[in-house]
């Protein structure tokens, strides 16, 4: 299995464009709105645009199973749910290619093992480094949990809003978008669907400041 993800990694870079391809595409943007990228401003966007690619869409070159792969069984008998509230991510709408600001919470039932809490919000951050839809990325983050860790359930709900409805279009600042998926106990719980919101409402901005 690992094999086959570093394969379908080397593939993506083997089939990545150069440097120099992505910079003059740059270029051709540029002069499509109507400005010339080699005044003083501009002669630099390029290279800069590029860069800043690397950063936003790095999630397509990293593997979130990894990331799960280790977990702790010490846990003294502990085996309720486990929440990270308030991870703050950005991704890119991938109909427009415009911010998604956000945060996501996410828990899980433990079946006898727990993974590192930073690395819940690792796999947060490599599924927000790539175009997406809120929806999808939802589904995503829940479903590489649930298939690594094997949990008794995982719940994930992400808040956030769009630029591509501030922006452009309708032009609406400060709508948000709500979107939740749950596995296992939580899909199968009402209950444990409502412990899971009150526990992520209970604590929102408690630790902000």
């Amino acid at each position: 299995m690992k094999a086959r993800r570093l394969l379908k990694t080397s593939t993506r870079e083997a089939n990545r464009p150069t440097r120099a391809t992505a910079e003059n595409a740059v270029r051709t943007l540029i002069q499509w709105a109507g400005d010339d990228p080699d005044r003083e401003g501009l002669r630099g966007t390029p290279a800069r645009v590029v860069r800043a690619y690397e950063e936003w869409f790095a999630g397509y070159f990293e593997d979130p199973r990894e990331y799960l792969q280790r977990t702790f069984e010490e846990v003294a008998g502990y085996d309720d749910i486990v929440v990270v509230r308030d991870i703050k991510f950005h991704s890119h709408c991938e109909h427009h290619m415009v911010p998604i600001i956000g945060k996501a919470h996410v828990g899980y039932l433990p079946d006898g093992k727990v993974v590192g809490l930073s690395k819940i919000a690792r796999v947060v951050d490599i599924f927000a480094h790539r175009l997406q839809t809120q929806e999808a990325m939802t589904a995503q983050i829940a479903g590489v949990i649930q298939d690594v860790l094997n949990p008794r359930g995982v719940a994930v709900m992400l808040e956030a809003e769009h630029m591509c409805m501030a922006m452009r279009g309708i032009r609406k600042q400060g709508s948000t978008t709500l979107t939740s998926t749950f596995t296992g106990s939580f899909r199968d719980s009402p209950e444990e669907q409502i412990r899971f919101v009150t526990m992520v409402r209970a604590g929102m901005g408690a630790l902000s400041g």
